[in-house]
């Protein structure tokens, strides 16, 4: 396994300490992999299930780090549309498939104190699973950041960092303090590892619909589930499970939109945006670090944007809620966005979709 700059060929050992190309670029991660054989995978429901496809950690590792992240069950929402609980993770949110992978790496990497940035959902995923590794987390939030999130980080044994600030605010704060002490910088949306995990989620799809529905929504913020869901989407269709692609669909939150408003302009740069409050705040990033990344890979899937309201996400939040499914306003957004897409394109309707359910209702304050 190596890390490696696609703008200027330069590779860096797993072990690296460094998050960013010394030419200042962003990493990718290279590691040999096989496809999982669908029809055989044994009764491990676990995402450690396509282990096969997966970073080649030790088994000791895995078995030390791993609570059994994965398998999340699909929920029926209407007749066409369906959910992905990956709300009953063991941490509450669908976070822990990277966290698990990025806690694996610092564990066979002899990591002891890292730091990561968050509105919450992704720190309490990678403080659960380093402390299960015995190692320290350093968690830098926004001051406003759900008191819930940091009553769970705390029980993690997370330290944390309020900033007062926004979510972009709070990023610069934790690169500073990682240049400053040298400790490992444990970033959902630097470090590789994390979309690993996180492209399991189209793979449990595969397996659960035994196809894969034909449509996708997708939240992005800083792109960790997007960017999980594209490496998973190449994967199968260079692997021949599928033949073509699924629609994906990805939103923002309208008050914070710098990539939807790139879509619309049919550029692939994020657009600089005056960015207001939303309840959607897993997804407030008006600066997305990958946010090139992002707009290739939903430009290469054929995919495209939409942008949803607050009134929209209120709405959605409570109509779900009636059926059932109590979760953040973040993951409500999905089914607003589902809402969206289908007024704006009325053939939807009569198409399989799936949203992704991902951060159980108690985690909010809102």
């Amino acid at each position: 396994m190596k890390y490696i700059c696609r703008h200027c060929g330069k590779t860096y050992p797993i072990t690296s300490m460094r998050y960013i190309c010394e030419c200042g670029s962003l990493l990718h991660l290279s590691y040999p992999k096989t496809p999982p054989d669908f029809g055989s995978l044994g009764n491990d429901h676990s995402l450690w299930r396509y282990r096969s496809a997966l970073p080649p950690f030790e088994r000791e590792t895995i078995e030390q780090i791993t609570m059994g992240e994965g398998g999340t069950p699909i929920i029926r929402l209407e007749e066409n549309l369906f959910g992905k609980a990956d709300y009953l993770m063991p941490t509450l949110s669908f976070k822990d498939r990277g966290a698990v992978m990025l806690a694996a790496l610092m564990a066979e990497a002899g990591v002891k104190r890292c730091a990561i940035d968050s509105s919450g959902n992704a720190a309490t995923a990678v403080a659960a699973y380093a402390a299960r590794g015995g190692i320290t987390t350093e968690v830098f939030v926004p001051a406003s950041t759900s008191a819930k999130k940091l009553t769970q980080i705390e029980a993690h044994g997370g330290r944390i960092h309020a900033i007062d600030g926004s979510r972009d605010e709070t990023a610069r704060a934790t690169i500073d303090y990682v240049n400053a002490s040298g400790i490992f910088y444990a970033s959902h949306i630097f470090n590789p590892f994390f979309w690993e995990g996180t492209k399991t989620y189209i793979y449990e799809l595969y397996e659960q619909f035994e196809t894969l529905p034909e449509v996708l929504i997708v939240p992005v913020g800083n792109g960790t589930l997007l960017m999980g869901v594209y490496i998973a989407l190449q994967e199968l269709k260079a692997w021949n499970p599928i033949d073509s692609y699924p629609l994906v669909i990805a939103f923002q939150a309208a008050n914070c939109a710098p990539l939807a408003q790139a879509y619309e302009k049919r550029s692939l740069v994020p657009q600089s945006v005056a960015v207001s409050p939303t309840l959607a705040e897993g997804i407030a990033t008006g600066v997305p670090a990958r946010g090139k990344d992002i707009l290739q890979a939903v430009h290469e899937l054929g995919g495209r944007f939409v942008t949803v309201t607050e009134e929209e996400i209120i709405k959605a939040h409570s109509d779900l809620a009636k059926k059932g499914v109590y979760v953040e306003h973040t993951s409500a957004a999905n089914y607003a966005a589902y809402r969206v897409a289908v007024e704006k394109d009325a053939t939807l309707a009569d198409k399989k979709a799936l949203i992704p359910l991902c951060g159980a209702g108690l985690k909010s304050a809102h």
